[in-house]
């Protein structure tokens, strides 16, 4: 009897800890459940923006699964992922493929029926709570790799029982920032994501300057938690899937930056989701004043235009008040005093021909640094550019690692081609009424010489490229010693030459870089115009006489005749 009062009591004893673990439980969950909502993003598009988050299963539906040797193993479930555990696999939407808008066009015709979802997974393994947001795109076409799948993040750190601070993913880095520099509806953050590549900025001015030129708004879409359906991510099947969310046509193409990316899982090596404050700790620190410089870059164009208008009604008002004093000469502008062969008039076609080869510069790229990839049965042709300077998109910078195609390393957009551009408009409004070759000739000498500015620092720029410190972790360390080579290599002949890498046996990568033909027709505008001005300090010649206008008498100044007149008064 003892005997089974002891087992009545041990089972007693066992269902209340039972009890009570459970109760724990579903206390916690209930807990995570509303720290989730709590904190769900508002998610703000640029209008042209053509992908959004999605339920991963509409994308496996259309899918088929490969092996690394190309082999079709078929057609699959979310859950015959979860058997999938190790790399060596991709999933190929056959609805398109990174040529064409094939998905994008089935998945837009499909976005009112499949609606939005975000995935959740709260990580407790620290002091802190980290809460992850995960998006689900099924097409990146971005501003330099165009790939089926996307997976993007942003989470919200719980320091005690206070939010702290959060990170959010950008293509291979991404940014953080304390809970007071974010923006926030309540304690729901607001996250401003990139047209196409689905980065995820701080700002809707942001974009312009860092890891990509990447095009950022609040103008488009805006999918706040009510709009989208939040999903535990554990629970989902392939979650534990290994392989790449989308087409993987071999090395050639991971080189070029089109093939699928790993999921949530594996995403940067797997620390993104085994130890996400270490991910966020290594990302890039927000900071107030560089919010202030891209709202500048973001508004650029703006504040260019205004200040430009002002400039150009300035000098207008001096050439109407030169016009008033002096005259302007019987051809008002006096780069077009030509007639005939000589000095002066050699040097004025020569300053037009140099303003239109200025101009044709501005079109074409300053300075570039291309792959040409070789590898089995494949060549790039030079295609994959990994630094692109020119006066429209600014300064891109990108690097190449076999395993993610093209990294984004940096970017400053900022269309140089506008202070070139209106300093020739001001070149040209310079010479109205100018008298002699003399003056000419120094005006055109200056302008000639400040059109060499952007090459000397395209060179200062291209020089200091072997000093950049290529972080292990976003790259690899083999790929980091090798990318700090190349980068060595280029530096130390910026004006131009050639760099073998090998890729593996028999395949390799020929960098090639150096000043491209809009730099080349700067530098022969920049010669042309000072040669210009040379010839016109040598012709000293006056182009017209100025007239000479009576300055007008103060009020408090008599004429002679005025003094007669008063004294025959007296």
């Amino acid at each position: 009897m003892a005997k089974i009062m002891k087992v009545k009591t041990l089972f007693v004893i066992g269902l209340i800890l039972s009890l009570i673990f459970s109760s724990l439980v579903i206390t916690c969950s209930a807990q995570n459940d509303y720290l989730v909502e709590q904190y769900a993003p508002i998610l703000y598009f640029e209008k042209e923006e053509t992908c959004f988050p999605v339920e991963v299963d509409y994308f496996i539906d259309n899918s088929v699964l490969y092996d690394s040797e190309n082999n079709n193993i078929g057609s699959v479930t979310g859950e015959d992922l979860v058997m999938y555990t190790t790399k060596g696999y991709y999933l190929d939407n056959q609805k398109g493929t990174v040529c064409d808008d094939g998905v994008i066009e089935d998945y837009q015709s499909m976005e009112n029926a499949l609606g939005y979802t975000v995935y959740t997974h709260v990580d407790t393994s620290s002091d802190s709570i980290v809460i992850q947001y995960w998006f689900f795109y099924v097409f990146n076409k971005g501003t330099m790799n165009i790939h089926e799948g996307d997976w993007e993040m942003v989470q919200v750190v719980i320091s005690g029982e206070t939010p702290s601070e959060v990170m959010y993913s950008q293509h291979h880095g991404g940014q953080k920032a304390l809970w007071d520099q974010v923006e926030r509806d309540g304690d729901h953050i607001k996250v401003y994501v990139s047209r196409g590549s689905h980065a995820n900025y701080l700002r809707s001015y942001s974009g312009k300057f860092g890891i990509a030129n990447d095009i950022v708004a609040a103008d488009g879409k805006v999918l706040d938690p009510t709009d989208y359906t939040l999903e535990l991510i554990e629970t989902q099947g392939w979650l534990y899937y290994a392989g790449l969310w989308g087409e993987y046509a071999g090395p050639e193409a991971a080189l070029r930056g089109q093939v699928g990316p790993s999921g949530p899982m594996y995403r940067e090596s797997g620390e993104m989701w085994s130890d996400p404050l270490g991910w966020g700790a290594s990302l890039s620190q927000a900071d107030n004043l560089m919010f202030m410089f891209e709202w500048f870059l973001y508004n650029f164009v703006m504040i260019f235009v205004i200040i430009s208008l002002i400039l150009v009604g300035y000098f207008i008002l001096r050439i109407y008040k030169k016009h008033q004093r002096e005259g302007l000469g019987s051809r008002i502008i006096s780069i077009l005093y030509i007639d005939g062969l000589n000095l002066k008039s050699v040097g004025n076609i020569l300053c037009i021909l140099g303003i239109i080869l200025a101009i044709f510069g501005l079109i074409y790229p300053w300075y570039g640094v291309s792959a040409d990839i070789v590898v089995e049965n494949f060549s790039s042709g030079g295609e994959v550019e990994i630094i692109k300077i020119d006066g429209i998109d600014g300064v891109q910078i990108n690097l190449l690692d076999p395993n993610n195609g093209p990294v984004q390393m940096g970017s400053l957009d900022i269309p140089f081609s506008y202070f070139i551009g209106i300093s020739l408009i001001f070149l040209i409004l310079a010479t109205v009424g100018v008298s002699s070759s003399k003056k000419l000739g120094k005006k055109y000498i200056g302008k000639g010489i400040r059109l060499i500015v952007p090459i000397i620092a395209i060179t200062i720029g291209i020089i200091a490229l072997g000093s950049i410190d290529i972080s292990a972790s976003t790259v690899g360390e083999s790929s980091g010693a090798e990318i700090a080579n190349i980068l060595s290599t280029i530096s130390s002949s910026p004006f131009g030459g050639e760099h073998v890498v090998i890729i593996q046996d028999g395949e390799t990568a020929n960098f090639q870089w150096g000043f491209c033909y809009g730099g080349l027709m700067l530098i022969a505008s920049c010669v042309v115009i000072v040669i210009a001005g040379i010839l016109q300090l040598m012709a000293r010649t006056t182009f017209f006489e100025k007239k000479l206008i009576d300055k007008p008498q103060k009020k408090s100044e008599k004429k002679p005749s005025d003094i007669y007149e008063t004294e025959d008064k007296k």
